[in-house]
């Protein structure tokens, strides 16, 4: 009797759980058809668009490009992220924003470590201890930038959005300055770099962040959702960030 019971308990959970299974497979595979049919008609779009402005053209950005990298406990790899960034960007015309907090002050010395050598880094200290939330980092930033702009008699081509343990590639904004001729903002897809001695953990992670950046998040405008700014640059100067 006892075991009849639990062998009805168990054809329940597990018919249970193969429902709940298929409509997360079903959800899945909506997703996976959503995306196929954007990208075939952003192919077609997206070249017809691409021809009047110059296919394959790169061009150099027309203003300055200011960069934000908030930086909370950070100084372990901020150093290496800003002189990464400096080498390979070259002679682009863009600033470095960093913003830290007044309690971190092994951050703020590593930026400032770079930022005596080179003007084109802006170390910023938020005006309250931390952390607080990115978006407060970045307001603080945004200020900064709109000090800068008043002071210096400039307007920003655009801003772009990094961390602080990010690997630009050498020729993002002369990619972003030509997305730029075609659209308000660019999002370029944030690839992870899997580490080498941790295969299982990183690969998981690397296959996680590719389906959120690649599938799903091209899918938010078709269901309304706000899209994440993943490194975004746009030349609107629009509400602060939250």
């Amino acid at each position: 009797m006892l075991t009849a019971a639990i062998d009805a308990a168990v054809r329940e959970a597990t018919l249970f759980a193969a429902l709940g299974f298929l409509v997360g497979g079903l959800d899945d595979l909506l997703v996976d058809i959503l995306y196929a049919m954007r990208r075939l008609r952003g192919l077609v779009r997206l070249g017809a668009r691409a021809a009047d402005a110059g296919a394959g053209e790169i061009v150099q950005a027309a203003g300055r490009i200011a960069i934000f990298v908030p930086a909370w406990d950070e100084s372990a790899v901020i150093g290496a992220m800003l002189r990464s960034a400096l080498a390979r960007f070259g002679a682009t015309d863009f600033a470095l924003y960093v913003g830290t907090y007044p309690n971190d002050p092994a951050t703020i010395a590593a930026v400032a470590e770079v930022a005596t050598g080179d003007p084109r880094v802006r170390l910023v200290i938020g005006a309250v201890p931390g952390p607080t939330t990115k978006a407060d980092c970045l307001n603080a930033l945004w200020r900064a930038l709109l000090r800068d702009e008043a002071a210096e008699g400039f307007t920003a081509l655009a801003i772009v959005l990094h961390d602080a343990e990010d690997v630009v590639h050498p020729r993002e904004l002369e990619v972003y300055a030509h997305g730029m001729r075609l659209f308000d903002a660019v999002q370029l897809p944030v690839l992870p770099l899997p580490h080498p001695r941790s295969r299982f953990v990183s690969g998981h992670y690397g296959d996680e962040f590719a389906e959120a950046n690649c599938a799903l998040t091209v899918q938010f405008p078709n269901v309304g959702h706000q899209l994440c700014a993943a490194s975004l640059l746009g030349r609107t100067r629009g509400p602060l960030f939250t």
